[in-house]
């Protein structure tokens, strides 16, 4: 069991004006397995993921990461652990301008002040296909490479888990494929964990499990998805 949340509640605001996100949300992310998080527009999906993360506070409940309570942490705590234990790919890349592709991929460990493992990066790299990317600054990359740069950089650690939050959502199809058939083989081949958001049925095809949320709480849990099946659940909740 990689992770884990149990009655998770998230409320926005107070008295009248308060928004309930999630609604007493119980989950778990297996280890080395690929999970897809979709539902509506404000069904709680992102929040869900900024909170498993330890991005977001929680209103009630609990998440814990292998044998840490990520709610109990202090700021500090939290911070290092986001740096060592839990990998980001986001949809704007948020790579840093000024660093090259191999700066901006070795940058979690240098702010851990660990030294990355020579033969695990030469993985990380091969696989990814960024040999020759290596000096290149973003604005020299295509978008696919950008994105395959902020993969390398969430791997390279070796995370418990990766949070993915609609890594394809700037890309074009053929770009976004790519990008999503690594993640898939960075499952098979690596043994990763990760977690995302999408909105995307064919994005979500290539998780080995969908979590389907409406109004903050959990309304399916689909097995080997395929993009038709997620489709048609999707449509039955008026998406």
């Amino acid at each position: 069991m990689t992770l884990s949340v149990t009655e998770l509640t998230k409320v926005y605001g107070e008295g009248d004006t308060a928004v309930r996100a999630l609604d007493g949300v119980t989950v778990t992310f297996a280890e080395g397995r690929f999970t897809a998080i979709m539902g509506p527009s404000g069904s709680g999906k992102s929040t869900l993921m900024h909170c498993a993360a330890g991005l977001d506070t929680v209103t009630s409940g609990s998440v814990r990461l292998h044998d840490q309570e990520l709610t109990r942490l202090g700021d500090a705590a939290l911070t290092r652990l986001r740096r060592t234990r839990v990998g980001f790919v986001f949809q704007s890349f948020n790579l840093l301008p000024t660093l090259t592709a191999k700066q901006n991929i070795l940058l979690p460990l240098e702010l851990a002040g660990t030294k990355p493992d020579p033969e695990w990066m030469t993985t990380v790299i091969d696989t990814l296909g960024l040999g020759d990317r290596l000096g290149h600054l973003p604005s020299q990359l295509s978008g696919g490479q950008q994105q395959r740069v902020a993969c390398a950089r969430a791997l390279l650690p070796r995370p418990a888990v990766i949070f993915a939050d609609e890594p394809t959502g700037n890309l074009d199809s053929k770009t976004g494929h790519e990008v999503l058939d690594f993640l898939r083989r960075s499952v098979r081949e690596l043994g990763q964990t990760i977690v995302m958001v999408t909105h995307d049925p064919n994005a979500a095809s290539y998780a080995d499990r969908v979590v389907l949320l409406a109004d903050g709480r959990i309304v399916d849990d689909i097995e080997d998805p395929t993009a038709d099946a997620v489709l048609g659940r999707l449509r039955t909740l008026g998406v």
